[in-house]
């Protein structure tokens, strides 16, 4: 499994938020409920997201070597009052550009604290680049409005979400991460519209000691299988199984058990 270049990860989060800026600029009503995220207002989202950056931010550039709790971190809640798009926006500007502007200056070997057994700031540039690319579905669902991914980010997101899940087994042995286990059962996920450049394949094994996953075309116990980008929000859980552009093949209720399972802990 090889990772993106740090550069592409800090690209694709100035890029990602000027996508999430183009949603809460466009109209949309910012009290409105996000569906994938029920908990939380479109504004909501958007403050969560860029707290998460400034909390990142912050951490990275003071090579932090253990975790800095929230309330010390500069402007994480965000602007005073809510419900001006512009004033949200300008503050969700100012956090992408110092955010981005710190894991460049870091590079992605900077040694920093992380909750994956990774400690640097390379793997910080991955973990905010499927952050924001996720929850700009959920803001992006909300508002009405077409959703789209690079097809290397959306691979990569598959690639570390199986990889959190891997390691919540390893590391919550009482989440429930930990029922995703067993010989003999296993899911294929396979992206349709990716041609010959990409390999948009996974297996997903439930192991006894674990999840194993690979990328590769193999026979499974269930397969899903449609557009790169939808199979993503699928995996997420930001998309029905029952979406016209997927398609289920074998023991459903196998996937559905992953679903309902998968957690970062």
């Amino acid at each position: 499994m090889t990772l993106l270049a740090h550069d592409r990860y800090c690209d694709e989060i100035a890029h990602q938020v000027g996508l999430l800026r183009s949603v809460v600029t466009s109209g949309a009503e910012l009290s409105g409920t996000v569906p994938t995220c029920p908990d939380w207002s479109l504004e909501d989202l958007v403050r969560h997201m860029g707290g998460a950056l400034r909390w990142v931010e912050l951490m990275v550039r003071t090579r932090a070597q253990e975790e800095v709790p929230e309330e010390q971190v500069p402007g994480v809640e965000g602007p005073e009052g809510r419900g001006e798009a512009a004033v949200l926006d300008a503050w969700l500007a100012e956090t992408g550009d110092q955010v981005v502007a710190a894991l460049r200056a870091a590079g992605p070997d900077a040694k920093v604290w992380g909750w994956a057994g990774t400690l640097s700031s390379g793997f910080w540039a991955r973990r905010m680049t499927h952050e924001i690319t996720v929850h700009r579905a959920d803001a992006t669902l909300a508002a009405g409005l077409p959703y789209e991914v690079a097809p290397d980010v959306a691979a990569d997101a598959i690639d570390e979400w199986l990889q959190i899940v891997a390691y919540v087994q390893r590391t919550e042995p009482h989440d429930v991460a930990s029922e995703l286990r067993g010989e003999g059962r296993s899911i294929h996920l396979h992206a349709t519209d990716t041609g010959a450049g990409l390999n948009a394949e996974w297996v997903v094994e439930l192991a006894e000691d674990g999840v194993r996953w690979r990328r590769g075309h193999e026979q499974a116990t269930v397969a899903l299988r449609g557009p790169l980008t939808s199979v993503l929000l699928a995996f997420y859980r930001r998309l029905p199984l029952d979406a016209q552009e997927l398609e289920v093949l074998g023991e459903r209720k196998l996937l559905e058990f992953w679903l309902e399972r998968a957690t970062f802990g």
